[in-house]
Order: C-alpha cells, then sequence, then structure tokens
C-alpha cells in the first residue's frame, strides 16, 4: 500500500490497484511494478481488465517444483563452466536466465535454489578432487606422466561420471580450527556445534585442528582448556590434529607457489601494508629464481624479523591486496622447537590444511567472507583438491565482550577468573547467516529449558537459620524420598535425611507477617517439602543484639493439619559448600561502545557480578557429584560442582537463576 501510494503519479487509477492488493492478488514487488508501468503506459479509462491482469501476473501460481526444474535446467545447461570455474562463475547469469522462464517467481526464492543446487553441484566436484577420486587421479597421474592436460581437461574427461553423480553418497568432514591463545567464549561454542554437529548430524567426522601458528602468543593450557570443552560439550573429535603438522608439506607448496609466479618476497615493513589501500609492493614482479633465493634465506633466518615477507599475488574481496603468506619469527615453537624461524599466515595455512584433511564443509563466521577468494585462489593457484567454505552469522551476546582478547585483559586484571563458565551442553541453536545479537534473558531461557530436563533436584540453603523440632515424631532421623525430576517421578528418587534439627533460609522466616507474606512466621505455619510435615514457631531464640540465631518449632502431620499458605525447602544432616552467584559482569548492554561507555569496557564491569556464599549447606544427595554435574536447588537456582571443589567443602556455581513468578512472595 505504501509503495503503491509513494510511486503512483496519478491517483486516479489508486482505488482499482489498492483493490487487487487488497483482495491478494499482487503480492509481490515484482508484480506491482508492473501494475504501475501498465496503467501509467495507459492513461484513459476505463483500463481492459484481462490485459492489465496478464501485464501483471494476476492468478499466475508458480510451484516450488517450477522453479527447481528451472533452476536445474539452466545449472545443466551451463554444467562444465560452472564445475570449471567453481565460485569464480558468474551466477547472475543463472539467476537471470531462470528469471526468464519464471518472470513471476520471486526473485529470493529463485536465489536461494540457484545457491543449494549449486552448492551441491560444487560438493559433487568436492569428492572427485578429493584423493584417490575419479578427477584427480586422473590429473595426478596425467601430471606424472608429463601431460600438459589441465585440472579443467582432466574435469570434462570425467563429465560423464560428473553426470552420473546424484545422488551421490559424501562422507561430510568438517573440522573446528581455534588458535590456542586465549580462553574460548560463547561464539566459539556455536562454532564447536556447528562444526561437530554437522558432522554428526550426517554421519561423518569433525577434527579439532589446533592452528598453531603463532608461536608467541601459544599456551599449554589453551591447549588443555580447548579440548576439554569440546569433550564437554558432549564432542570426541574424529582426530587432534595442528597446522604444525603440516609444516613441512606448507612450506614445500610455498616453493611451488613461488615456481609458478604466483608469489614473491617483499620487503615492505608490516606499517605501509597495513590498511585496504597500501601502496603497491615495489618487489612484485621481481624473478621467480630471485624470490626462491631470499625464502631459502628467510628459512634459514638471515633476515630480521620485520625485513622481509612472503606475499600471495591476488587482491581478496575486501580490496586487500597480495596478503602475506610466511613471516619472519625468531620464537621457539612449542611442537617443532628451533627447527623453523618463518611462520604461515592464516590465509596461507587455513585452506591447505583443510585440503590435506579433506575437509568437505569449511564453515567459518561471516568476517571470513571477505577471504573466500584467497581459500579458492590458493588451492587453485596449486592444482590441490579445494574444499568449499561456508559461512555463517558471528554470535554477540549483550552485557559482555566476545573477544579473546578482551577476554585475556579481563583475566589479566583480575576481573574475572579464567576459570571456563559452562552452560548446558545441549546446544539451542538455529543456523542463521546474519550476524546475531543475543539478548542474555534469552541464552538463559534456553538454559532453564534444558536443565529442567537435566538437573535432578537437590536442597541447598543459603543463608541457614537453625530450626530444632521439640516434638520430633523418632528417636532417631528418619529418610524421606525425594523425586529427582517432580514432573516424572519415573526417573527415579534419592534420599534424605530428616532430623529434629534443620536448616531453613534466613529469609523464610520473618517475626511478624506483612500482608501478602506465606512463609514462617508465629501464628503462620507452613510446610516442609517433602516431609509430609507442618510446622508451627513455639519460640524464637536470638543473640545479645538482637539477632535471630534459631527456632523452636512443633510438627504435625499435613494431613491432620490446616493446609498451610507455602511449603519451603529446608536441609538436615547437611554438608557444608560455598556457592558462588554470578550476575551480569557488565552493567551496560554494549560496553564495548564508545557512545555508551566512553571510559572503555574495562571501566563497566559490574561491582555486584560475583556474590560467594562461603557458608552455605547442601543436603547430602549431591555428595558424590563430580566437576560439572547440575542440579536444580529447589526455589534457587540451577548450579554446577566447580572443579575448586574438595573433600569436605564442595563448591558450587550458579548457572542460571529459576524463572519465578514476578509476584511471588
Amino acid at each position: 500500500m505504501y509503495n503503491t501510494a509513494a510511486r503512483l503519479k496519478d491517483p486516479k487509477h489508486l482505488g482499482f490497484l489498492v483493490g487487487y492488493i487488497a483482495r491478494r492478488e499482487i503480492l509481490t514487488d515484482l508484480q506491482l511494478s508492473a501494475a504501475l508501468e501498465y496503467v501509467r503506459s495507459h492513461p484513459l479509462e476505463p483500463l481492459d481488465v484481462a490485459d492489465f491482469e496478464r501485464a501483471c501476473g494476476v492468478g499466475v501460481c508458480i510451484t516450488p517444483e517450477q522453479i527447481e526444474e528451472a533452476v536445474e535446467a539452466v545449472i545443466s545447461k551451463h554444467r562444465a563452466e560452472l564445475l570449471a570455474e567453481r565460485y569464480h562463475f558468474n551466477m547472475g547469469l543463472l539467476m537471470g536466465e531462470a528469471r526468464n522462464q519464471l518472470r513471476w517467481a520471486d526473485g529470493k526464492t529463485i536465489k536461494n535454489e540457484v545457491d543449494l543446487q549449486v552448492g551441491a553441484r560444487l560438493l559433487h566436484q568436492v569428492l572427485l578432487w578429493s584423493p584417490g577420486c575419479a578427477v584427480n587421479k586422473q590429473f595426478t597421474e596425467g601430471k606424472a606422466r608429463g601431460s600438459t592436460h589441465t585440472a579443467q581437461d582432466a574435469l570434462r574427461d570425467c563429465q560423464g561420471l560428473v553426470t552420473e553423480m546424484s545422488p551421490l553418497p559424501l562422507q561430510v568432514r568438517t573440522r573446528f580450527p581455534p588458535e590456542p591463545n586465549g580462553i574460548l567464549h560463547i561464539g566459539h561454542a556455536k562454532a564447536i556445534n556447528f562444526n561437530f554437529g554437522y558432522a554428526k548430524a550426517n554421519g561423518g567426522v569433525c577434527f579439532l585442528r589446533y592452528d598453531d601458528t603463532n608461536p608467541e602468543k601459544e599456551e599449554e593450557k589453551y591447549f588443555t582448556a580447548i579440548r576439554e570443552m569440546v569433550e564437554w560439550l558432549g564432542y570426541q573429535p574424529y582426530a587432534v590434529t595442528h597446522a604444525s603438522d603440516y609444516f613441512d608439506q606448507l612450506y614445500t607448496w610455498a616453493l611451488e607457489l613461488i615456481r609458478r609466479g604466483q608469489a614473491y618476497v617483499c620487503h615492505q615493513k608490516v606499517e605501509e601494508i597495513k590498511g585496504h589501500n597500501p601502496p603497491p609492493s615495489p618487489w612484485r614482479d621481481r624473478p621467480v629464481e630471485e624470490s626462491l633465493l631470499l625464502f631459502e634465506d628467510m628459512r634459514k633466518g638471515k633476515f630480521g624479523e620485520g625485513e622481509a615477507t612472503l606475499r600471495m599475488k591476488l587482491v581478496m574481496e575486501d580490496g586487500k591486496m597480495d596478503p602475506v603468506a610466511y613471516r619472519v619469527k625468531f620464537t621457539p615453537h612449542h611442537r617443532t622447537g628451533d627447527k623453523w624461524c618463518i611462520y604461515p599466515t592464516y590465509d596461507y595455512t587455513h585452506c591447505l590444511c583443510d585440503s590435506i584433511e579433506h575437509i568437505t564443509h569449511s564453515l567459518c563466521t561471516k568476517e571470513f567472507q571477505a577471504r573466500r577468494s584467497s581459500y579458492f585462489w590458493l588451492c587453485n593457484a596449486l592444482d590441490v583438491y579445494c574444499p568449499v567454505q561456508w559461512e555463517y552469522g558471528r554470535l554477540n551476546l549483550l552485557y559482555t565482550v566476545v573477544s579473546k582478547r578482551k577476554i585475556i585483559r579481563l583475566v589479566e586484571t583480575g576481573a574475572v577468573s579464567p576459570a571456563p563458565a559452562r552452560l548446558p551442553s545441549r546446544g539451542h541453536q538455529q543456523l542463521l547467516f546474519a550476524q546475531a545479537t543475543m539478548e542474555p534473558h534469552l541464552l538463559e531461557a534456553c538454559a532453564r529449558e534444558v536443565l529442567n530436563e537435566q538437573a535432578p533436584r537437590a536442597m541447598a540453603v543459603l543463608e541457614p537459620l537453625k530450626v530444632t523440632i521439640t516434638n520430633f515424631p523418632a528417636p532417631k532421623a528418619l529418610e524421606v524420598l525425594v523425586p529427582n525430576f517432580p514432573a516424572d517421578e519415573s526417573r527415579g528418587f534419592h534420599k534424605v535425611p530428616f532430623h529434629q534439627t534443620l536448616y531453613i533460609e534466613e529469609t523464610d522466616f520473618r517475626e511478624e507477617a506483612d500482608k501478602g507474606y506465606k512463609r514462617l512466621a508465629p501464628g503462620q505455619p507452613v510446610g516442609l517439602r517433602h516431609t509430609g510435615y507442618v510446622i508451627t514457631v513455639q519460640n524464637v531464640i536470638k543473640d545479645v543484639s538482637g539477632r535471630v540465631i534459631e527456632l523452636e518449632v512443633t510438627c504435625t502431620k499435613s494431613d491432620v493439619a490446616e493446609k498451610p499458605k507455602a511449603f519451603i525447602h529446608w536441609v538436615s544432616v547437611p554438608l557444608a559448600c560455598e556457592v558462588r552467584l554470578y550476575e551480569r559482569l557488565f552493567l551496560h548492554k554494549n560496553p564495548e561502545d564508545p557512545s555508551e561507555v566512553p571510559g572503555g569496557f574495562l571501566s563497566d564491569l559490574n561491582p555486584d557480578s560475583l556474590r560467594v556464599v562461603h557458608n552455605a549447606l547442601v543436603d547430602s544427595s549431591v555428595h558424590s557429584a563430580r566437576p560439572f554435574d547440575k542440579f536444580q536447588f529447589e526455589r534457587l537456582g540451577y548450579f554446577s560442582v566447580d572443579p575448586d571443589s574438595e573433600e569436605g567443602k564442595m563448591v558450587f556455581n550458579r548457572t542460571v537463576t529459576l524463572k519465578e513468578d514476578p509476584g511471588k512472595a
């Protein structure tokens, strides 16, 4: 309606067009544009309705099957060029030809179908180029015999096999390739779930590959923490590898890249080549033999750090020219020692390691899209198997920072502990191709949903108040059965002792009951959860300062007592524990935004982000719990066992609070 009113110059046909829109006979912008053009070119009334409807596609229904068939026909027409050129092929040509066949089809739907089918075709080609498969075998055997056939010739020679490859069983191979130079954050959890989860869902395998190409910043503790995090999320790597495993092969390929005239040794300083518009390198066209000798000198340590780099001859999607492939670093490597003083960069290493490990789906976040061109270019420049890169949206979370560099600063300043926080291991994720910024309460809602199903119940008291039952019905402690999951008692029970001495929350007692207060007070009894008893205050004991330190109560069977207004949790013969209660780390939604926090993110720390309760009590059912075991402490929240726990003093971290009714007393 808005577009019609804004774009229609002559209002005399406005009512006519609005009628078609209101009846949903004109549905798309394409139809509206055709309708507006029709009324402009037919200024005289009345309009020929039948001719108008033909011109605007009124009543034309394009089915998904028609779109699928049209796109398939167009791709089949250009199959040879598509498989030869891969992602260099002009996809707009496919879109245009499909649109010509289906004029009134939704353009976005056509684009999605083109992306889907092109991805499937190129994935088939991925398998062909993997070691031992048809096209790659023909190409490599031909090269060994001295053949001048190109990769495209080999592909055409096997064209019949390519045509017969639908559907084709593939083993999906993914990888999670973190740099071992910092603490993982929630964005990495998304990447772990995508890579391992996608492989698992498709019967494939996923590698854990450490991208250990920067020895200055790598520490053993990060390697260990990364492996633990992957396993804690429920995944076992198919293999644990390192980029450094392939340093010899990467160096050999670098020499080959120089020989092919696709790389050169450059002496521009780091400051000179920063940004997107650096001056061209005066050494870009130096002779191949000269670059080979200089690269060997780099390897032998004849250049200082920053005096020489090996650069690749390409322009990336973001306009950056000739990215660096190797640089000099006189830093021993944690695995290779002093063998190397030159180390490959991410732009050089990433795609080649994917190729070596025969990865089929190189999954990464959208910020790496600008490096896609170098990914494909490098594999093709060396005539090695080229995986397909797929990007998904980066995950950001409000009230926190999602940056390893900034998290390290928080640890170094003592603002946070380096111990990783653990959310529920089952992921709640949606594949988003745009960057996503999540509110913490959405994440917390997902955590509650999972933990409600995973975390057995227990009872804990954070601020204990002693209660003595003066008419306890037995000479010794009774055993009370508590359901592990009250909504599904088939999942079992655990036993807790019920003794004449027990402890309740200090906040569950008031000397005077205000209006609306439903818990324990003189003259206002409460039920004790799971016991079948109601307690009534008989005596309030205070210390010299007037603080209540103990209650003496009597108990009555709940089936004969008047129904109390509330039931409270309690512990008896408990275990001592420490409880850590976490709140938001920062005060503002976007602590990295200078307009919100001019003083920088370190100035925005919430002073109440952690409260430690040193003298809490928990029931004895948790005595055999291990680190990261999860529990719901009734009426308090969801907690997990911290690795800091030791004999005689367990430590629990609160993962998330319970979802309470706002008006609950």
